[in-house]
């Protein structure tokens, strides 16, 4: 059996998807096969790079991608993480599951340097369970 192709998308593919990249990598190992991209390049957040290594995850050699049309029509799963990529995130095939889950900005966060980085810690082990339970998902499927 092939690997699961998961496509994590964001606006920019700087912060959120990133950071949901890096949490399948780890988490889901060599059980699936995991893209990240945007429909728009921002650039890595760096933030989201320190955020991520404080959990123990080497995002730093990431780099802010574009939608590949190729990748996404080969895609297993096409995940959204927020709700402008889910409106512009271009059409897929019938085999495509696509998933939809909305995750606050940390980008946009304001306030202390303090609240800022509690803001990105949320939203990193917010989308560290969610992946977690994906892959519980993706187990419990394989298995039947």
């Amino acid at each position: 059996m092939t690997k699961p192709i998961v496509y994590f998308l964001c606006t920019g593919n700087s912060c959120r998807s990133q950071i949901a990249e890096g949490w399948a990598r780890q988490l889901g190992g060599d059980a699936i096969d995991v893209y990240s991209a945007g429909v728009e390049a921002h650039g890595l957040n760096p933030r989201a790079v320190a955020t991520m290594k404080e959990a123990g995850i080497d995002i730093s050699h990431h780099q802010s991608k574009f939608i590949d049309n190729d990748l996404l029509h080969r895609a297993d799963y096409v995940i959204t993480l927020c709700g402008d990529a889910n409106d512009r995130c271009p059409v897929t095939p019938p085999h495509v599951h696509r998933l939809h889950w909305g995750f606050e900005d940390p980008a946009k966060a304001v306030g202390t340097e303090e609240e800022i980085e509690g803001k990105f810690r949320e939203v990193r082990d917010a989308i560290r369970s969610r992946i977690q339970l994906f892959l519980d998902e993706l187990a419990g499927r394989s298995a039947q």
